[in-house]
């Protein structure tokens, strides 16, 4: 099992390492790469056939502004691909309807601005569908978070 990482630009790094440390709680095989719909179109295409060769199963895309780098990936592969809209500029709105908002039959899967730990979670819980091993971790990993809410919370809180 191995998911994709792809963001637009190296100022992104931090907002998209949140999926990486996602990925590799639940012991999944990742790869990173800044590639820009815009500047490198040629590249990424080249990227994504490699990608899909070496046996990736989803990918995680992030990008602000125009934020079309999801979509343009959605665009060129059948494999999952969700969505990290980045605030950039106007609060992030515009990127995250540029993803949202995609053209009837090209899907993105779209998480909350900055929510790239949220892209790598979706991730696990569709790699999960094949994998009775991920499956096991995934609902310990949500077994043991309510375990620890209801411990914290128990006692009531003062205000």
């Amino acid at each position: 099992m191995k998911v994709a990482i792809i963001f637009g630009s190296k100022s992104d790094t931090d907002k998209m390492r949140g999926a990486a440390n996602c990925l590799k709680e639940f012991g999944i095989e990742y790869s990173a790469h800044i590639l820009s719909a815009h500047r490198v179109p040629e590249k990424l295409e080249e990227t994504l056939e490699k990608l899909e060769k070496d046996g990736y199963e989803v990918i995680i895309a992030g990008a602000g502004l125009a934020a079309h780098l999801p979509g343009v990936i959605a665009s060129k592969t059948v494999l999952p691909v969700i969505g990290v809209p980045i605030e950039a500029a106007f609060n992030g709105m515009d990127a995250l309807f540029s993803i949202v908002q995609m053209p009837k039959s090209i899907p993105v899967a779209t998480v909350g601005l900055n929510n790239s730990y949220n892209a790598g979670m979706l991730a696990v819980e569709i790699l999960s569908l094949k994998s009775s091993e991920l499956k096991d971790k995934l609902l310990k990993f949500r077994r043991e978070m309510k375990e620890k809410f209801i411990s914290e919370n128990s006692s009531g809180v003062e205000l």
